[in-house]
């Protein structure tokens, strides 16, 4: 009979394993530098978990280096991933839901990313709320944070908060494990790969320690709020912001870290200042600012959500770059490839203040006319009255139709 409980000289359970794999499959991913994906290790799945268990369990469990992997950024730059081999990943896992459930009551309630229950959603709705009391935010943007965490400090973070010694020895080994790039392992004295299981709880506890504890202790009265490593400091005056800005520029460079220079700014939504500031900031793909609203028949000017224009251009880009016009397929299947897509773009951006969104959607729609024009051979407005002929035998066929109308 098998014994889930099971344990050697790491108190490591086949239970946390399988949990642990089931938790990373059900997130899909691809293969790291081994090759292995899914199916293959499905075939012998008992065989590899009963390995990978009885490794790490021994104390004899080591990383192999991360894939690099470039995707583009919306302002144009790349971001580079390192993507573990699918049984590093569930190893990560199984430190992760262990390491989870002590440091998650620790973290600061102003912390918003990559934690259990909470959302970018409730980020942006925070940050809109602590503009009504503060004029100027602290829009801050650490240079390179992830590729620069310091591992001593991280380290120290780490033991300081979490006593298990076997945690703390596979998290050394991964932050020692390497990046795999163009065949050659580059090995890394700094940093913690995007795109590892673990990384983002890393990455929390090392801001937990370099900003929000420390906010906590010698600022508590500066509202923030943080996802990942984008942050946003609320201030009453300009004064407060120059000031808060040299602090935390001064505790980011004895954490090893940089305020990028031209991307880290003061704003000052609507108050006075002697300096001129950029009047609105972009926090997770919104943009938050200050704008005129009529309340009880009296204008005032009021912070308010909107999707940002980075936002916008960057769905339109997607659209252009998958050339519908050019799919040689039934409306229906049309409908079925975008629709996964425009949900997702309608439960993020539509959550908060969506109809700045018309504009991406009268773009997909007349993407959708081009199509028609292409496909059935036909004329401007006989194409339109083709279009308008299959919302009204079916509104339901694009998850858009139900907001802007073809």
């Amino acid at each position: 009979m098998t014994d889930y409980y099971e344990t050697k000289s790491q108190p490591i359970t086949k239970l946390m394993v399988w949990q642990a794999y089931k938790k990373v499959k059900s997130n899909k991913g691809s293969a790291g530098i081994d090759r292995m994906d899914w199916e293959e290790l499905d075939s012998d799945l008992t065989s590899h978990l009963y390995k990978l268990w009885n490794r790490l369990t021994s104390g004899s469990y080591f990383p192999v280096p991360v894939k690099r992997v470039e995707i583009s950024k919306k302002d144009g730059g790349v971001r580079k991933l390192g993507v573990p081999t699918l049984l590093d990943r569930i190893a990560q896992q199984v430190v992760r839901q262990h390491l989870e459930r002590q440091l998650e009551p620790l973290f600061h309630e102003s912390s918003f990313g990559y934690r259990p229950k909470r959302s970018a959603h409730q980020a942006v709705k925070q940050s809109e709320r602590n503009c009504f009391g503060h004029d100027f935010v602290v829009d801050l943007d650490i240079k390179g944070f992830f590729d620069n965490i310091n591992h001593d400090l991280m380290m120290k973070a780490l033991r300081h908060y979490c006593k298990d010694e076997w945690v703390a020895m596979y998290v050394s080994r991964w932050l020692k494990a390497g990046i795999m790039a163009e065949g050659e392992i580059l090995r890394t004295s700094a940093g913690t790969p995007q795109g590892g299981v673990v990384s983002p709880l890393l990455a929390n506890l090392y801001l937990h320690v370099a900003f929000d504890e420390w906010m906590k202790r010698f600022h508590p009265e500066k509202p923030f709020e943080r996802y990942a490593d984008d942050v946003v400091i609320h201030c009453k005056t300009e004064k407060q912001a120059q000031f808060m800005l040299r602090q935390i520029s001064q505790r980011m460079r004895v954490c090893h870290l940089e305020l990028h220079p031209v991307k880290t700014k003061i704003v000052n939504l609507r108050g006075w200042s002697e300096t001129k500031y950029p009047r609105k900031y972009d926090f997770l793909g919104f943009t938050i600012k200050a704008s005129m609203q009529t309340i009880k028949g009296r204008g005032m000017l009021l912070p308010g959500t909107f999707v940002s224009i980075k936002s916008k251009t960057a769905i339109l880009g997607k659209f252009r770059e998958l050339a519908i016009h050019k799919w040689r397929k039934p409306i229906q299947e049309i409908a079925r490839r975008l629709n996964p897509v425009v949900r997702g773009l309608l439960n993020y951006y539509h959550k908060l203040r969506g109809e700045s969104m018309r504009e991406v959607w009268n773009q997909l729609n007349h993407r959708l006319l081009k199509w028609v024009k292409w496909e059935k051979g036909l004329y401007k407005m006989a194409a339109v009255r083709w279009l308008k002929r299959q919302y009204k035998s079916s509104p339901g066929l694009f998850a858009h139709w139900k907001l802007v109308q073809p």
